[in-house]
């Protein structure tokens, strides 16, 4: 019953917009006019900015119809670049075509119900009032004048009502789709998107890699390196000790001997930064579980992987799940999480979902902004969905094939 009504509401709310999206579009288009005078300059900016307002409420709309819309447009400022923006244009077309191509679609789904409870619930009760009035009642191809015809209405009403909760979410999103034709980006701007997001994973990457080697060249110098050194130190003081002072040298040699376990553990420590052995040895599901128990976390992990990803892939998604899990343990305030691992249709999807409090902002974490530069040298993506109050729930999605195992 919830979702018969929210059918109905938004197919009112999208007749609202298709009026309103007339209006909008008419002021862009004088605004426009207007340039030629130089008023324009002034009205055109507002009225663009007004029209892409209404085009997001059109994509929130189909959003709610489970069709989702990409926002296109870029960082034009200015009414020259808003002027000769294609998606002003294609907001404009879409503003004047919606009411003739889409409306149809909206009064199907809000006109049936409302015609079949006209039948249903209105028309017992009015045909005698309008038949001692002296005028004429029909209800479709049924000419009421009876109480016989007006029960017959009664089934008729009910099962208009039915086809029209039945048919309304269909035909809306299939407004919807056809929304997304104009709404969304086309095949220029998501190249042009394609080639601005490729030059900055590119740049990212070549950074995170850049830092990656300073890292480890400061581990290996401040850790296994000096230790190493003393190591030997340690053995060249015990040589010359041999024959004077035995117990002095086998000191000596003890003390190396725990600062090579030491130096051993330090690049194991480094090496499992690069790329963990459990990683390599026992894949990307394993590898998760390990870091579960590591952190701390109560987790439940599911995967329906029947093979493995490539190397930098499985590296890319365990250093992600990585930094969640820290930030988990950081914030969330819990200790439960659930972790699924899946492939579908060449993608490799994660799902990190914590019973915490929530609030997690991507744009405030420079952690989560490391995950996303990170998954977007693969043309990876994460969605965080975060509310007060939690749950935290981190889709992680990154295009790859898989190797049978």
């Amino acid at each position: 019953m919830r979702a018969s009504l929210a059918t109905l509401v938004l197919a009112l709310s999208m007749i609202c917009l298709s009026i309103v999206g007339i209006g909008t579009a008419a002021l862009v288009l004088v605004s426009a006019v207007l340039m030629a005078v130089g008023i324009g300059r002034y009205l055109f900016p507002p009225a663009v900015a007004l029209m892409r307002k209404v085009a997001d409420t059109a994509r929130r709309l189909a959003a709610r119809l489970g069709v989702h819309i990409e926002r296109p447009y870029g960082d034009e400022t200015g009414a020259v670049a808003l002027l000769k923006a294609r998606t002003t244009w294609r907001d404009v077309l879409w503003a004047i075509l919606d009411p003739i191509a889409g409306t149809w679609a909206a009064v199907l789904a809000l006109g049936m119900p409302l015609y079949g409870l006209y039948g249903a619930a209105v028309q017992p009760w009015v045909w005698r009032a309008n038949a001692r009035a002296g005028g004429t009642n029909s209800y479709g191809p049924i000419h009421v004048t009876s109480t016989t015809a007006a029960l017959v209405a009664v089934p008729v009403g009910l099962g208009l009502i039915a086809l029209g909760l039945y048919l309304g979410p269909k035909v809306l999103r299939l407004r919807a789709r056809w929304m997304s034709a104009l709404l969304g980006p086309s095949r220029t701007t998501r190249l042009e998107q394609r080639v601005e997001t490729l030059v900055d994973t590119r740049a990212d990457s070549i950074d995170t890699q850049a830092a990656e080697l300073r890292r480890i060249e400061r581990d290996l110098h401040d850790g296994a390196q000096a230790r190493l050194v003393a190591l030997g130190m340690s053995l060249g003081n015990a040589e010359r000790l041999f024959d004077e002072d035995p117990d002095a040298a086998r000191q000596l040699v003890v003390a190396a001997r725990d600062a090579s376990s030491q130096a051993l553990e330090e690049l194991r420590e480094l090496v499992r930064g690069v790329h963990p052995p459990v990683l390599a040895d026992r894949g990307i599901a394993d590898a998760i579980r390990a870091l579960a128990l590591d952190s701390l976390l109560d987790a439940d992990l599911s995967s329906s992987l029947t093979g493995r990803p490539a190397p930098p892939v499985e590296s890319a998604v365990y250093f992600a799940v990585n930094e969640l899990f820290a930030n988990i343990g950081k914030h969330a305030g819990t200790a439960t999480v659930r972790v699924t691992l899946g492939y579908g249709n060449g993608v490799l999807s994660c799902d990190v979902v914590d019973d915490g409090v929530g609030g997690a902002d991507p744009a405030n974490g420079t952690g989560l902004r490391g995950i996303r530069s990170r998954l977007a040298v693969f043309d990876g993506t994460i969605a965080i969905d975060s509310p007060t109050g939690g749950p935290t729930h981190a889709h992680l999605e990154v295009p790859c094939a898989i190797r049978s195992e």
